[in-house]
């Protein structure tokens, strides 16, 4: 495994199982991370060798969102345009893992925000445990919940959701099981879980 890879893949029979490879950004979606995912995905959509994928975040963090700094700075030196491109890949691999065909599991062990919920609420299933922290902290940089937030976060009970959008609350593992952002609640101590999980 190289150093500098920023999506692992591990091949596991019918399984894929795909690393957030960035430990010290948090898990920090970067351009070549959206674009390395979406390129496995559409590769798996069309293998039929391949039956499930598994997506974790390597260190503390399943993914801390979009890398919003290397978004600004790439702006900066290069134009508008390299942010319209980032954004585009970022809401493409949203509506790809919403629409997927073949079973995702997220292993939402640490801090799952912003961009993380959106590479991991739109899979099938989503596994929290007393490690998780989800929050959409946009709005305390003067954004909106983006990523299919609108979607996933007004099917919340009651208006618990607008809540969580508005205010950037961080929800807990059993809060977001409870609430229906997770599927499953594992203790990150099982050892078949931790083996995915770090």
């Amino acid at each position: 495994m190289a150093q500098q890879e920023q999506v692992v893949e591990e091949k596991r029979s019918l399984v894929r199982i795909l690393t957030l490879n960035r430990p010290r950004q948090l898990n920090a979606l970067s351009f070549e991370m959206i674009s390395r995912l979406l390129e496995l995905l559409l590769r798996y959509e069309n293998d039929s060798s391949v039956k499930l994928i598994i997506v974790k975040g390597k260190g503390r963090a399943f993914c801390a969102g979009g890398d919003v700094a290397a978004v600004v700075r790439d702006i900066n030196q290069s134009g508008w345009r390299s942010g319209a491109n980032f954004f585009y890949k970022e809401f493409f691999l949203n509506f790809l893992m919403a629409t997927f065909t073949k079973p995702q599991v997220s292993f939402l062990n640490g801090i799952v925000m912003g961009g993380g919920a959106g590479a991991s609420i739109h899979g099938k299933f989503r596994v929290a445990t007393e490690n998780s922290v989800f929050a959409m902290p946009e709005t305390a940089l003067g954004l909106f919940p983006d990523v299919g937030a609108s979607y996933f976060l007004s099917r919340l009970p009651g208006f618990f959701g607008e809540y969580v959008g508005l205010t950037g609350a961080r929800l807990d593992g059993a809060e977001m099981l409870a609430c229906g952002l997770a599927t499953h609640f594992v203790p990150s101590s099982v050892c078949f879980l931790s083996d995915y999980c770090y």
